[in-house]
């Protein structure tokens, strides 16, 4: 990792460049902004170190210099205590962060490291990430590439997944793949509407349709003119509100509540439940001619234990945005906790993942997130599967360690495809140890 120095202090420019080399960093040392600018253009940096106070030219103008580079590098401002308020302002302005002097040395160095690994994480995720979305796993790039062909597509579209999952950003990402990204996005819950007001919601309604109804309004549907219509938890609508959306996706047109007149929308109709739409079908509580006009485009949103390491790369970034956030000292998980969240089935998806991130960054007091900083259900889980593991069986039954833990080894290579590198983080050890077990177990058989 390269880093560039601009500090005018020696002494301080010195001590800070020696912290750092043994840290292992390479380190590039210049006393101010017009000899860092020339440097800038030519070298390859990870991290700008810079004083807010420098001769010449002030600190926070290399701001813009960092943030136009491509593949941009991080950026700490260095400030003494009474220009706290200007370093505020550029961390609004896209500095990274900042250290107020005289600033404690193991400070500076996590916030060094933490920077630095937060920039690798972005630049990794960049290829894996689409629209709002985070997924190295073939299911995901399925997804991905089966949003940008629905997307050329202006039918209506039907979004299938377990809640949690990130169906609406789906649909979002449908949009903004979409000829129609230049309009409007809606979403609406059907599950959150009171049933006596959803054909207004929808629809819209004539000035005294009904009592309150002072003023016409356009409705849902005539509001996403030209974009598109999300309707999520499509399978709470009313059977009788479900033919009139029949009739806007067959005809094109809605009629106000209130009004005998026709008007025309130009709207594109996503809809997305978590229930099996066929099951609601045969038990009447879904229209077949309305399903049969959604499916023809249907995206299948995986639940988050169906995407391998998936959990792992999701699992980092999230802490990473605690760190960013919260500022939060926890930067890797416990072996023990590793097993936990791999283990575990993620009943509300990625959104429960993220929470249980934001969780353990709280509870965690050190850099290590440990198994009593996930919460209790997640724990719990873990205990029921290992009793599940072994029941039934005796003492004279139960298998040895060794081969327990070379099931848990290749369990863990099996969750992360092979990735070796990651499995012994997640294992808590070198990859020279494990590459030793996995030859221990290749000589055994």
């Amino acid at each position: 990792m390269n880093i560039l120095l601009v500090e005018d202090d020696a002494a301080l420019a010195e001590l800070l460049c020696e912290e750092l080399e043994a840290e292992g960093y390479q380190v590039q040392t210049l006393d101010s902004v017009e000899a860092a600018e020339p440097l800038l253009a030519t070298t390859n940096v990870d991290l700008v170190i810079s004083d807010l106070r420098l001769p010449g030219r002030n600190g926070i103008t290399l701001l813009p210099i960092v943030k136009a580079m491509n593949n941009a590098p991080a950026m700490l401002l260095i400030t003494a205590f009474g220009s706290v308020d200007q370093a505020v302002q550029a961390l609004k302005a896209g500095a990274d962060d900042f250290l107020t002097k005289p600033f404690d040395m193991d400070h500076c160095l996590l916030t060094v490291r933490r920077l630095l690994e937060h920039r690798q994480l972005k630049a990794s995720v960049g290829g894996r990430r689409f629209h709002g979305m985070l997924g190295e796993s073939a299911a995901m790039q399925n997804l991905f590439k089966s949003i940008e062909q629905v997307a050329r597509a202006d039918s209506p579209v039907l979004v299938l997944g377990e809640s949690g999952t990130g169906k609406e950003l789906v649909a979002k990402a449908i949009h903004q793949q979409s000829e129609r990204k230049q309009g409007p996005f809606l979403a609406v819950n059907c599950a959150g509407i009171p049933s006596e007001l959803l054909e207004s919601e929808f629809f819209g309604h004539a000035a005294g349709a009904y009592t309150g109804a002072g003023k016409s309004r356009q409705g849902l549907l005539r509001e996403a003119e030209r974009g598109t219509l999300l309707l999520d938890e499509i399978g709470e609508m009313p059977l009788a509100l479900q033919a009139k959306l029949l009739r806007v996706l067959q005809e094109g047109t809605v009629r106000p509540v209130g009004s005998d007149k026709e008007v025309s929308v130009d709207v594109r109709i996503i809809a997305a439940t978590h229930r099996d739409p066929e099951a609601m079908v045969a038990e009447n509580q879904f229209r077949e001619d309305l399903f049969f006009r959604l499916e023809t485009f249907t995206l299948h949103v995986p639940p988050l234990r169906q995407r391998g390491d998936d959990i792992a790369l999701l699992t980092r970034y999230f802490l990473t945005q605690q760190q960013q956030n919260s500022k939060t000292q926890a930067r890797q998980l416990s072996q023990a906790a590793w097993q936990i969240l791999l283990n575990y089935s993620f009943p509300g998806n990625v959104r429960e993942l993220q929470n249980a991130m934001e969780r353990a960054a709280v509870f965690c007091d050190g850099e290590e997130i440990k198994p009593e900083h996930l919460p209790q259900r997640m724990r719990q889980s873990q205990d029921t599967a290992v009793q599940n593991m072994f029941a039934g069986l005796g003492s004279e039954s139960l298998p040895p360690l060794l081969s327990l833990q070379q099931d848990y080894v290749h369990y863990v290579l099996e969750k992360t495809q092979g990735n070796k590198a990651q499995a012994a983080q997640i294992l808590g050890v070198t990859r020279r140890t494990l590459y030793r077990w996995l030859d221990e177990a290749h000589k055994e058989r």
